[in-house]
């Protein structure tokens, strides 16, 4: 797996994962994705297999001081149903949370369904917690949990494959 930044001919294939991630309303449209990659706080993370063909996706923000203390705000996590279970996700994750803590983020947090259970298994395996419910969050209708965690000082060595 390679894993590189975004490139502006990466969009249509960032948007069809997307759309097999998620259903319709919780998908980002093209426009809202547009407007996410393009935000100058923002990097968006891809992973191709060895065929070059992108497989999945992470978008992620610093967000301004708040309390003294930088920190990211991971904005979406995609990767395509073919390619789920293989660590995919668990490599975009890590590179993004040591992007994020070079860039000075001191914690991260994220936005899950709750009734997304495998989501929220999988941040749990990554040291995320739930710190709150957030009351209609998907189209006014769905609850989201806010979950977050610390992001620790790495010890300057390469994380371990």
């Amino acid at each position: 797996m390679i894993l590189r930044d975004y490139r502006p001919e990466d969009f249509a294939r960032l948007c069809e994962i997307d759309r097999l991630c998620f259903p319709p309303g919780i998908a980002y449209t093209a426009e809202e994705m547009r407007l996410y990659i393009a935000d100058r706080r923002t990097f968006t993370i891809v992973v191709e297999e060895p065929e070059h063909r992108i497989v999945g996706f992470l978008i992620a923000r610093l967000e301004a001081e708040r309390r003294g203390a930088r920190i990211g705000h991971l904005v979406t996590i995609d990767v395509h149903p073919d390619w789920q279970g293989r660590g995919i996700g668990s490599l975009l994750l890590r590179e993004a949370e040591r992007r994020l803590h070079q860039a000075g983020a001191h914690s991260i947090f994220l936005e899950t369904a709750v009734d997304n259970r495998r989501a929220i298994r999988f941040y749990e395996k990554h040291g995320y917690r739930v710190l709150k419910r957030i009351q209609g969050y998907y189209l006014g209708q769905m609850d989201a949990f806010l979950m977050g965690k610390a992001l620790e000082p790495t010890s300057g060595r390469a994380p371990r494959p």
